[in-house]
């Protein structure tokens, strides 16, 4: 599978490469074909998965390059959008379907488009992805990404 490297720590050997199919593997330094002093964040690898779910046979693709270990990390998605989004696009869902809560945002959806004529549960819902928004903004960007997007908590 292919994948990219989000975080890779030499003191520990260990990091995290998020595959094509948008889950995260952990893997190990001693599991990377290479020179681990060349590992690069964003770097674009391929691996194997084994069945506890780490990557293993971690190759560098041909012309990968990345941002220096020590850079900042690099997050599948932006709060600041998701943040944004859900202030100005919320009672729609599209944080929600930005996030990958696809239940999620069509429930906000269908809630918008057939109660419309009713205040009441739009203004709940409008309270509650205002929450939302500020909630995303407020976080820092390592508390974000393990929140919303690697365990997925749903609402809040």
């Amino acid at each position: 599978m292919r994948g990219q490297i989000l975080t890779y720590s030499p003191e520990t050997g260990e990091g995290i490469i998020s595959g094509q199919d948008g889950k995260r593997y952990t893997f190990r330094g001693t599991e990377y074909r290479g020179n681990v002093l060349a590992i690069r964040l964003g770097m674009e690898v391929d691996f194997e998965v084994r069945e506890d779910g780490s990557a293993a046979g971690v190759i560098p693709l041909p012309g990968a390059s990345g941002a220096p270990i020590g850079s900042q990390p690099v997050y599948a998605k932006s709060k600041i959008a998701a943040g944004l989004l859900a202030i100005f696009l919320g009672n729609l869902g599209i944080h929600k379907f930005y996030l990958g809560y696809t239940t999620q945002g069509v429930i906000l959806l269908l809630i918008t488009l057939f109660l419309w004529w009713l205040i009441f549960p739009l203004l709940i819902v409008g309270v509650i992805v205002l929450i939302e928004g500020i909630i995303y903004l407020t976080k820092t960007d390592a508390q974000f990404d393990e929140e919303y997007v690697q365990h997925k908590k749903l609402w809040f």
